[in-house]
């Protein structure tokens, strides 16, 4: 994330991509480099968690089968 602070005017939604409400100033994101909002730090926090896994499981793949022990 950047060092300027997330504005919820910058924000690419208006209502939570999980509950539907509306967005929070204090639920802020960056993804792909766009202002994602939530409602609540909770439902940021529950993205966050899956985009990490996401990307995690998509580096996993790319290693070499060698480089993972496996020939």
């Amino acid at each position: 994330m950047s060092d300027k602070a997330l504005r919820i005017e910058d924000a690419i939604n208006e209502t939570c991509p999980w509950s539907g409400k509306p967005i929070a100033a204090d639920s802020l994101t960056l993804y792909r480099g766009e202002v994602v909002g939530f409602c609540n730090p909770g439902c940021r926090d529950k993205f966050e968690a899956a985009i990490s896994h996401f990307e995690k499981a998509l580096e996993d793949r790319d290693v070499p089968l060698i480089a993972r022990g496996i020939e």
